[in-house]
């Protein structure tokens, strides 16, 4: 990492860092702090409202397991942020998404104009349902071009309900933000390495 991460056990300045620390081990539970809570921590307001947001966002939607990991794995294979990367995938993969699937949302990057290259017997032969790959090449335009074309919208509302639709939008904007803190700082120490690159989380 690029910052020194603060110490674990967090040191607490302050009565409301140490409310701030408790409601961020209390989401990790029973897992201890990672990395990127030890980065956020240098900053505790920010560490607290990036608390209660992913959490909202990872744990309180109806978006099914399946879907929501596939949308953060996309977000990370474009961004190469292999530390999201090596936390989701194996959460994908228990969700029940398929190793050719995966391969499928790891491979198709910048270099082969996203998913869109992928062509239908592909991504069936794959296992991916009609909903999976609408909320993926959804994550893959968000992701890599911002501005979503209208075909793949329609796609995707198709197969959500308007409140999926936010979920899906929200899940993918705030994975962004995610890859792109892990990045910029190197947290896990996972820049410059791969998806399959062992180690640094």
């Amino acid at each position: 990492m690029r910052l020194p991460y603060t110490p674990n056990p967090p040191v607490p300045a302050t009565d409301d860092e140490a409310a701030i620390i408790s409601r961020i081990q209390a989401r990790r539970a029973p897992r201890p702090l990672q990395p990127l809570d030890l980065a956020l921590l240098h900053a505790p307001a920010v560490a607290d409202g990036w608390n209660a947001f992913l959490g909202a966002v990872r744990t309180r939607t109806t978006l099914d397991a399946a879907c929501r990991e596939l949308a953060i794995c996309r977000v990370a294979a474009c961004n190469e942020a292999w530390y999201e990367w090596a936390h989701h995938a194996p959460l994908a993969l228990a969700a029940g998404v398929g190793a050719d699937a995966m391969g499928i949302v790891r491979d198709n990057g910048k270099t082969r104009g996203g998913l869109a290259s992928v062509d239908e017997e592909e991504r069936k032969g794959a296992g991916l349902s009609d909903r999976e790959w609408a909320v993926l090449r959804y994550a893959d335009e968000m992701t890599r071009n911002v501005a979503v074309p209208e075909e793949v919208f329609a796609a995707l509302r198709s197969v959500c309900s308007e409140k999926e639709v936010v979920e899906v939008t929200a899940t993918v904007a705030a994975y962004n933000c995610v890859s792109r803190f892990l990045v910029a700082l190197d947290v896990g120490e996972r820049n410059g390495t791969g998806p399959d690159d062992a180690g640094g989380h």
